[in-house]
């Protein structure tokens, strides 16, 4: 669920197609703000997914989320009523923030109206846990329930959390990913204090550059990436059609900034997942970087991926999906995880757009402008948040 389409042969399409999701912001008045673009969701009805009612009780952000995942389990043809035990399927999909627009709302009124005038709905459609309540709701999966809150690494979290909740025999099935909606007045004010976001205003689809010398700030996008992971016997058992397997999973923590990034952090975590894979750096075919076209994030990554993989570094292919998609935050590794899988099963790499002048000191392959025929057998997927928190997961292509 993202700027580049609502259902995955779409957004796929448009990925390998290079097209930018980025355009001016339409849903609110932007005239004083020094960043007036975003990687909006186009035309979503939520009520194509969900009761008129009850969307009226969600967030956008947990309405992404539900949408997404009733579009994976429909991927996956899996009917948690009918082909399984619901208490051995569980969800786990995070935000970063959470519902700001709602926060946005029932603060305006409250200042307004009066605070008997605020919605009894307020505090249930705000907190980032309740993508994954109403998922479970929704869907009726009873298995175990939580939700990661780590910033621009929560997507990943997610996944690799539930990566390790099926491994030690807790879920047969996992639903899992991130999902955020913040292309709000206070959100984008926000960021834009943090001089964090391009402002390349007059050029929206050239605005996210990863590694490009051009590059001034990330742009932010919105929507949501959930996959369905099982175990392996539950999906050969149900004949289930298996894009990817996921294989390691690291997670560390930088003790050093609050927004700033760490490259021995990044490596550290690069590292732990290797490890928990049970591979060498060598086997690396393909990497998703964080890569959010900001100056010294693009940067810390690159030597990040040096202390990792080291010599290694200059043969692996390295891409942005960010440069099309925007900066999902709290759902960026959802979308970017079903970027490795659909990498992993069609042996093609999405590119780095808008790298027209690559920065000296960002020395990596990262497959600049057209995608990339190529048989990758192991994928990497790394994401950052503030705070200092990491996370990595590797997959690998399926062989029956």
């Amino acid at each position: 669920m993202s700027s580049l389409g609502q259902e995955v042969n779409t957004f796929w399409g448009n990925l390998l197609a290079g097209k930018s999701g980025v355009s001016a912001i339409e849903s609110f008045d932007v005239s004083e703000y020094p960043t007036r673009i975003a990687a909006s969701v186009k035309d979503f009805n939520p009520e194509d997914y969900i009761d008129k009612r009850e969307a009226r009780k969600m967030d956008r952000f947990v309405q992404f989320a539900v949408a997404a995942s009733i579009n994976a389990l429909k991927s996956s043809g899996l009917n948690i009523q009918e082909d399984t035990d619901p208490e051995r399927v569980g969800v786990y999909v995070g935000s970063g923030i959470g519902g700001l627009s709602t926060w946005e709302e029932q603060h305006k009124i409250l200042l307004e109206k009066g605070p008997k005038r605020v919605s009894p709905f307020f505090i249930p459609m705000m907190i980032a846990n309740m993508a994954s309540g109403q998922i479970s709701m929704i869907t009726g999966a009873k298995g175990p329930n939580s939700t990661a809150v780590t910033a621009c690494a929560t997507g990943t979290h997610s996944i690799g959390d539930s990566f390790k909740l099926i491994q030690r025999g807790d879920a047969d099935v996992m639903i899992c990913g991130g999902a955020e909606a913040t292309i709000s007045p206070t959100g984008v004010a926000g960021f834009c204090a943090l001089r964090a976001m391009s402002t390349r205003n007059d050029e929206p689809e050239k605005a996210s550059r990863p590694f490009d010398t051009g590059r001034d700030g990330f742009v932010m996008g919105e929507g949501a990436g959930v996959l369905v992971l099982e175990s392996l016997e539950h999906a050969q058992k149900r004949g289930a059609h298996i894009y990817a397997e996921v294989i390691g999973y690291g997670m560390s923590g930088d003790a050093h900034h609050m927004t700033e990034p760490d490259p021995d952090g990044a490596a550290r975590c690069m590292i732990k997942a290797i490890k928990d894979a049970g591979i060498a750096p060598e086997d690396i075919d393909y990497i998703n970087a964080h890569g959010t076209s900001t100056p010294v994030g693009d940067k810390s990554e690159t030597s990040a991926i040096k202390k990792a993989l080291g010599e290694h570094a200059y043969k692996v292919a390295v891409s942005s999906t960010k440069s099309m998609t925007g900066h999902l935050l709290g759902a960026a590794g959802g979308v970017e995880a079903v970027i490795c899988g659909l990498t992993l099963e069609n042996g093609i790499i999405p590119p780095t757009i808008n790298l027209d002048d690559q920065d000296p000191e960002c020395d990596l392959d990262y497959v600049p402008n057209v995608p990339r025929n190529s048989d990758v057998q192991v994928a990497m997927s790394n994401s950052f948040g503030f705070g200092g928190h990491n996370a990595t997961i590797i997959l690998k292509k399926y062989q029956a």
